[in-house]
């Protein structure tokens, strides 16, 4: 079988869809990535677990000619490839494929498209519904199968949409990379990373965007540093928003408790010897952050939006609180950090429920939409 994966960009591919190119290859299928290079922006990312790679230029914004471009090399890729599958993500690269490819579904392709969340959803803006879901209702006619990572996509995609729907936990993290550490590895890793035994390590995870709300950690270390003035905040990402960070550090006068680490490869480092994480976010799909984390033992306080509420029971898996409520973010953290016991509870509950979106269950999941 000859399959075929397409998103906006290539770093879409290598970020969230090894585990499914590791179910067809074992199944002995050809498998080729049509996206956007952007490797270039994203360090130590490369696409060298598939077959065959199409630098296409689409763009994630509707109104750019490059989508004109895309759509006119993506129909000849597809129409030249006689693809069995074609697999496509994101919603600009979903929409292009689906125009691209639809000769090639009438000739027997089989059309998926993931979504890895739907803009429409309980609580968003009321614009969200009159354009985005009009458009996905649409294009789920020109699809064969639907695939939702959140529980709520999969019920409203079932009733409303017209095309068989299924339902995954995420695109799956390693449990081979993210695992909790005893307490004696721990320290050791403290020790080789230049961190004190007992000092207060916090992290927080993300492309530095405004939706990420980053300042809201920023500012919660205000209160945090009060009881423990050696506590360290690591923010893990780049983006645009890394100047407007560095200025907020600034203003907090947290310069000697944060410490920004760019775009990082070794994460599982830092999940490793962490007391906590927090996520502070507007809006998430399925943020993977999180599932890092309950996989490595480190428990979360998120801000409240769907994607978080889809992992995090308040007070069972973690700690969830308003966004921008940074004093909330930091009593709900200085909690963790001061009843040891609770916290590994909440560690325990969270690692149980995130093992249903590791690599081993969702690979699992997509055999049996592949494959039954």
């Amino acid at each position: 079988m000859k399959v075929l994966l397409t998103a906006t960009v290539q770093s879409h591919i290598c970020q969230f869809h090894k585990p499914l190119v590791e179910v067809l290859h074992a199944h002995n299928c050809e498998v080729h990535v049509a996206a956007r290079n952007n490797l270039a922006e994203k360090n130590g990312l490369k696409l060298d677990f598939v077959d065959k790679v199409f630098d296409i230029p689409f763009s994630r914004s509707p109104k750019s000619p490059d989508n004109l471009k895309a759509e006119k090399l993506l129909k000849k890729i597809i129409n030249e490839g006689q693809y069995d599958v074609i697999h496509c993500n994101t919603p600009m690269g979903g929409i292009i494929t689906r125009i691209a490819a639809k000769q090639a579904r009438k000739n027997g392709a089989r059309l998926i498209y993931t979504a890895h969340g739907f803009h429409f959803y309980e609580g968003a803006p009321k614009k969200n519904w009159m354009v985005f879901y009009p458009i996905e209702k649409y294009f789920s006619r020109k699809n064969d199968t639907l695939i939702t990572i959140t529980k709520e996509d999969y019920r409203l995609a079932k009733e409303k949409f017209h095309c068989q729907v299924a339902h995954i936990h995420g695109v799956g993290v390693d449990e081979k990379r993210y695992f909790p550490v005893d307490e004696a590895e721990k320290r050791r890793l403290r020790q080789q990373m230049g961190y004190g035994e007992n000092q207060k390590l916090l992290l927080c995870v993300g492309e530095l965007l405004p939706n990420k709300n980053q300042k809201m950690a920023i500012r919660a270390m205000k209160y945090i540093k009060e009881k423990y003035p050696d506590a360290v905040l690591f923010i893990a990402g780049n983006g645009p928003e890394k100047d407007n960070l560095e200025a907020e550090i600034k203003a907090c006068d947290v310069e000697n408790n944060v410490k920004m680490l760019g775009y990082c490869t070794h994460l599982q480092d830092y999940q490793h010897i962490v007391d906590a994480l927090m996520s502070c976010s507007y809006r998430e799909g399925l943020p993977l952050n999180i599932v890092e984390a309950m996989l490595s033992g480190t428990p979360v306080v998120a801000s409240i939006n769907r994607g978080h509420k889809e992992l995090i029971q308040d007070g069972e898996t973690g700690f969830l609180v308003s966004a921008n409520d940074d004093k909330a973010m930091a009593d709900r953290v200085l909690r963790l950090l001061g009843d040891e016991v609770h916290a590994k509870e909440i560690s325990h509950s969270a690692y149980q429920y995130a093992m249903d979106y590791s690599f081993t269950a969702v690979k699992k999941e997509l055999e049996l939409i592949y494959f039954e």
